[in-house]
């Protein structure tokens, strides 16, 4: 296979152009002056994170609500941690929601997209930022080149991140071979069938923020699906020149396994096929399995011949609907917290 001679979708290359920025352009007390009268939420999405979510709310905390009054609530969105995530969270100062008290009296979800859902129901700003809990190393840069491009232009809607992310072995570091299911799943899907989208360097990026008026009319898939969906549902509902991208440096955080990112690869293609339906591009009611065979070497159930056993995961995807469509069944967050 060789490279192609064609160029970049003029498209693309137009909006990449116009609707990228750099994180160093946006100065926090810039924003201020701009935001004016409009509110500011993070939130975090939180399993298990107490190693690190302590220090991305102090920075958050320090720079950017002590030092100037940029960031309106701070939001750690507990997502069934067995940890002291939410402990560790709400000394750091952060106020901690329930992912499980935020759904109350809906259909049980799991997964990162819900908490993201539960997040965005709790969030009273007129911003909404995401940041992941697993992040090393934070800066508040995260926060203001995401909220930057929303708060000095009308016109944007939602801005994702990207950064360099380095893969760091047990001999050497690869400078950017973090993303891996970017680049054999995520980007091949999206430039097929939305390449409009071919121009976002990380679509499946955990940093981003947008409208949260906006934010409320697209579902959120449960699963590791939910960024892959949220791009697609967004360029339908605002176009692509209400979206844009920031260049947030480097990301550095705890890597999954090569098995585990077979399904999350897996709800990726799920998620899209259920794109594909809903523009009828794929047979409605042909669905495909969410049965993920794998294979683990040694273990106490390996089959003879094959020295593995088999391991099956059900990589099933549900969606929230938009929370514009729920918000009357939705708690008061006060009430969420306890």
């Amino acid at each position: 296979m060789r490279e192609s001679d064609s160029t970049v979708s003029p498209v693309v290359e137009a909006w990449a152009t116009y609707r990228t920025t750099s994180a160093a352009e946006w100065n926090a007390r810039r924003l201020v002056r701009a935001k004016g009268a409009s509110r500011v939420s993070v939130v975090l999405p939180a399993r298990n994170e107490e190693a690190t979510v302590g220090a991305i709310v102090s920075t958050i905390r320090e720079h950017l609500m002590d030092r100037v009054a940029l960031v309106d609530e701070l939001i750690v969105v507990d997502s069934r941690s067995t940890d002291r995530t939410a402990q560790v969270a709400r000394a750091a100062g952060a106020e901690v929601v329930s992912q499980d008290a935020m759904t109350r009296g809906l259909p049980r979800l799991t997964g990162k997209g819900d908490a993201l859902w539960a997040g965005l129901a709790a969030a009273e700003g007129d911003v909404v930022a995401f940041v992941d809990a697993d992040l090393r190393e934070f800066r508040p840069h995260f926060v203001t080149g995401l909220v930057g491009p929303l708060l000095t232009d009308p016109s944007v809607e939602f801005v994702k991140g990207f950064y360099h992310r380095p893969l760091v072995g047990a001999t050497s570091v690869e400078p950017d071979g973090g993303g891996r299911v970017t680049e054999l799943m995520a980007r091949p899907l999206l430039n097929l069938f939305w390449p409009e989208l071919a121009g976002f360097v990380q679509p499946l990026a955990g940093e981003y923020a947008g409208r949260r008026d906006v934010l409320a009319q697209v579902p959120f898939v449960s699963g590791y699906g939910v960024e892959t969906a949220m791009l697609i549902d967004l360029l339908e509902l605002v176009g692509l020149d209400a979206l844009a991208q920031v260049d947030l440096g480097e990301r550095k955080h705890r890597h999954q396994d090569t098995a585990a990112l077979g399904r999350m690869s897996a709800q990726i293609l799920l998620t899209v096929w259920s794109r594909l339906q809903r523009r009828g591009w794929a047979a409605p009611g042909a669905d495909p399995t969410p049965l993920l065979t794998q294979f683990r070497r040694g273990g106490s159930e390996a089959l003879p011949n094959l020295e593995r056993e088999i391991v099956v995961s059900d990589v099933s995807i549900q969606e929230r609907p938009p929370l514009a469509e729920l918000r009357h069944r939705v708690p008061r967050r006060r009430m969420a917290a306890a």
